[in-house]
């Protein structure tokens, strides 16, 4: 029998153990975390639900999936390891048995515990390998396919375009949303879709970047038998296959003015023939569309057809970029320690408050895909509960900005030594980081030591003084 805690959570722990104390422990532990636990009384139960479903960490009993003729769980766990290489696995065991820590550790698992087992310990575990501190979610979506998705902040810009998004998801109206790669338009697409009338039809995508006109006519129109070499079967494109659904044109102004003009007939008249056939295909789409570019600029130099533009631009969501979500950082940092801190195995507790002052200065010309890569990097080539970038000095070069940008240096440097500039920059760097050494110090590229002697060999008083 199945046993969950919450049916709204999307954080899941499979607990394969049949004593009652460890799997009330458990579950206790799991619901004041906001994750979901569900048993599996047995090796069976075990697989189907391994097999069924999407899970954060896996905590099993080792007499529950030993095979009963030889007393070993290596077949077990390694069949799991094949298919979710990266899932936690805790292998629990009645009995302090060396021979079972071994080969837990040999296969694959995390840990190797003896019940009965102490609450700090499971806290620590479940901190470690399943973190969920809290975030603002502003969206959120689950699908029968197993995939999920949510959208994380709190800044007005995203709130806004979050609630334009519902507001005209209900329409069939044609959505064009547009902001720079890596801000999650393909989310605000998905949302759009899913609070449509059109929810419970397909949503298709295609990326027109990564396709040529030739082949993306056939990848979206589909084709015939014999239509072109290769062509070995009628081929149902991705208008047809989203028929009473949403077909997102990923990138739109990436295609040539020539595609666009056959597009441009599709949307208005809703038909078409497939490539290298006769016969007409009527389907019912809505169309959502995404571009990283400036698309009325491409219209004004003549790249995109402003006939096709105002057809697909019935209702325009903009995307602003991270560097104009400062609020969102910090959600989506923690949003992303939830996320990697297993692969790091790190109990990460707190936020280095110096890398979130970098992060809100930085210019993020990645965006969200760029903070993702960054908090994973950290969390693996970092230590101790805090996260930080100490330890990782080039990403802190990467990140910080140079001090050019940063420190009001004299427009006329002739004639001033290299002594004065070297002092007039310390001083306007402690003044810009209002007397934080540490942070100059990065700023300045210089270690902590450095600077503290670089202070006190100009030190006069309380402040560094100029000297002729």
């Amino acid at each position: 029998m199945t046993q969950t805690v919450s049916d709204n959570i999307d954080r899941n722990v499979l607990i394969v153990d049949r004593d009652p104390a460890m799997v009330r422990t458990l579950l206790e532990m799991l619901a004041a975390r906001g994750l979901r636990g569900t048993v599996a009384g047995d090796r069976d139960a075990a697989a189907d639900h391994l097999d069924r479903g999407i899970w954060d960490m896996v905590f099993v009993d080792f007499d529950i999936i030993a095979d009963t003729k030889t007393n070993d769980c290596s077949g077990f766990i390694r069949k799991i390891k094949a298919q979710l290489p990266e899932l936690p696995i805790i292998m629990l065991s009645g009995s302090d048995s060396a021979q079972k820590a071994l080969t837990a550790m040999r296969t694959g698992c995390d840990e190797f515990i003896v019940k009965p087992v102490a609450g700090k310990l499971l806290e620590n575990l479940l901190g470690t390998f399943v973190p969920n501190h809290e975030t603002s979610v502003l969206a959120a979506g689950d699908h029968s396919n197993g995939s999920s998705y949510k959208i994380i902040g709190s800044s007005d810009s995203l709130t806004r375009t979050i609630q334009l998004a519902r507001q005209v998801a209900p329409t069939s109206a044609p959505v064009l949303i547009t902001g720079e790669s890596g801000t999650g338009k393909e989310l605000i697409a998905q949302l759009v879709h899913d609070h449509s009338r059109r929810a419970a039809g397909p949503f298709i995508k295609v990326n027109c970047a990564a396709l040529n006109d030739s082949l993306l006519e056939s990848e979206l129109f589909g084709h015939e038998k014999g239509a072109f070499t290769g062509a070995c079967d009628r081929h149902r494109g991705r208008f047809e296959r989203a028929h009473g659904g949403t077909l997102l044109l990923d990138e739109i102004t990436e295609t040539q003015p020539a595609f666009q003009a056959k597009l441009l007939r599709v949307l208005e008249e809703m038909n078409f023939e497939r490539v290298g056939g006769t016969e007409n295909v009527n389907v019912n789409v809505r169309i959502v569309s995404t571009t990283n570019t400036d698309i009325l600029q491409k219209v004004h130099d003549g790249n995109f057809r402003p006939d096709l533009y105002y057809r697909l631009c019935g209702i325009k969501l903009i995307v602003e970029p991270l560097r104009q979500r400062t609020p969102d950082i910090a959600e989506l940092t923690w949003f992303f320690v939830n996320q990697f801190a297993h692969e790091a195995k790190r109990r990460i507790t707190s936020l280095d408050p110096v890398m979130l002052d970098i992060f809100e200065k930085y210019h993020w010309p990645g965006n969200i895909r760029q903070l993702r890569n960054v908090i994973r990097t950290a969390l693996i080539l970092g230590c101790g509960p805090a996260l930080s970038l100490s330890d990782v000095s080039w990403l802190i070069d990467e990140l910080q900005p140079r001090c050019r940008t940063q420190c009001d240096l004299p427009a006329n440097l002739v004639g001033t030594t290299l002594r004065q500039l070297e002092q007039q920059a310390i001083l306007a760097t402690l003044d810009h980081t209002d007397g934080n050494r540490t942070k100059a110090a990065r700023v300045l590229g210089i270690r902590d030591r450095t600077l503290r002697d670089k202070v006190k060999k100009y030190l006069t008083g309380d402040r560094l003084q100029p000297t002729g």
